[in-house]
């Protein structure tokens, strides 16, 4: 999820194309928490913040030891900085690669290295019909992989589609995890279901469930003033698991072993 704030105290950088999101803030979050049943939380930087990470470290400074965090840092970043962030929680940086993110290209393989020393995974966002041109690149990256929304294909595609068919070797790689979130975002048949973006989440957790993660990418940012309805998201999440077993074990185990979280007792992994 992100985490957005008043413009005084968390200015946007004054190249970003983004507005931060109306009523994104941690009070607000604390509220859908508390309806959805959820107990942990990974803070990911909105990228109007660019460099600029005080709203996300606040954020995870509210939510304590039950959040980490996804930042934005500079190719020049420090040795000293990366320890202080992940001594605060952080535990990867962000690439938003579909225009107005504060990383690009050039940048990643640098950024890769450097926060992968830390233990730092690279959380990646871009149009999924190009994975197949990017990823045998992506697969020499020197830690772990997240993939942002099932690929986020920009058009909705079948599972015949090469990028798709990429992301599925990157899964098998072993060190890439995909996000079975954000279907809303590129869903052409819509609500109730997003049935066509769906279609690939259903696939994702079938073939590979160990590297699957859940995510509510509250406050949806991409649907100012007309988000999804976020109980009826994680409904939808456990359909596709088919099991209250295998969704639990997504949202408990994977995220633990990616992020760091504390392995929870099998009484506690229950499905809100």
């Amino acid at each position: 999820m992100h985490i957005y704030g008043p413009a005084e105290t968390y200015p946007p950088a004054p190249d970003s194309p983004f507005p931060p999101v109306a009523g994104g803030d941690i009070a607000a979050y604390m509220k859908v928490r508390a309806r959805l049943g959820l107990s942990r939380a990974v803070v990911v930087q909105p990228s109007v913040y660019g460099f600029d990470n005080r709203a996300t470290l606040d954020a995870m400074s509210v939510l304590g030891e039950e959040a980490r965090g996804v930042a934005v840092v500079p190719p020049d970043v420090s040795e000293d900085e990366l320890d202080r962030l992940t001594g605060l929680g952080i535990r990867g940086i962000r690439f938003f690669m579909i225009g107005g993110g504060a990383l690009g290209w050039a940048d990643l393989e640098t950024l890769a290295a450097k926060t992968a020393a830390f233990g730092w995974h690279v959380q990646m966002q871009m149009d999924g019909r190009l994975l197949h041109d990017e990823a045998e690149r992506l697969s020499r990256l020197p830690g772990r992989l997240v993939i942002d929304h099932n690929g986020k294909f920009l058009e909705p595609v079948g599972l015949d589609h090469p990028g798709f068919a990429a992301l599925r070797r990157l899964l098998d790689g072993g060190r890439t995890y995909v996000k079975t979130s954000g279907v809303y975002e590129t869903s052409r048949t819509g609500a109730p279901d997003y049935a066509d973006v769906a279609a690939l989440a259903r696939a994702l957790i079938a073939h590979a469930p160990e590297r699957c993660l859940f995510a509510t990418n509250w406050p949806h940012p991409s649907r100012p003033g007309n988000p999804p309805d976020d109980a009826r998201l994680v409904d939808l999440f456990r359909e596709w698991c088919g099991s209250d077993a295998l969704a639990a074990g997504i949202m408990t185990d994977n995220a633990a072993e990616l992020y760091g979280f504390t392995p929870l007792e099998p009484e506690q992994e229950r499905l809100p």
